[in-house]
């Protein structure tokens, strides 16, 4: 499991972010690519390089995440709605190895995903 990440140095202030929400647990900022009007990343401020990585130790941590997700949603007017998504591997997607969840609405956002 890495020691530092990208969002650890966003944490700590070394790299410059829109932070819309920091706590003693979690931090969230905007994406810099975003992918809807309104695209935030939520992370844990300690390091867990996956979901496939979560322990019980790390339960407080994940609750705080989605109670983030609602207050940032509150503040950034998504009342119609907003989706949360969680990336895993690289299968799923996941591109940085620490844990973050996007959260994306101001639009409709459209099904998960259409088979070809």
């Amino acid at each position: 499991m890495p020691d530092e990440t990208l969002f650890t140095k966003i944490i700590r202030g070394e790299i410059p972010a829109d932070v819309v929400y920091r706590d003693d647990l979690v931090t969230a900022f905007r994406d810099i690519s975003p992918q809807a009007p309104v695209h935030v990343l939520i992370v844990p401020n300690h390091v867990i390089a996956t979901a496939a990585d979560v322990t019980r130790d790390d339960e407080r941590a994940l609750g705080r995440l989605f109670v983030a997700a609602r207050q940032i949603a509150e503040r950034e007017g998504l009342e119609a709605g907003y989706r949360l998504i969680v990336n895993c591997r690289e299968h799923g997607g996941q591109e940085v190895p620490h844990l973050h969840m996007h959260l994306l609405g101001g639009e409709p956002i459209g099904p998960m995903r259409t088979r070809s």
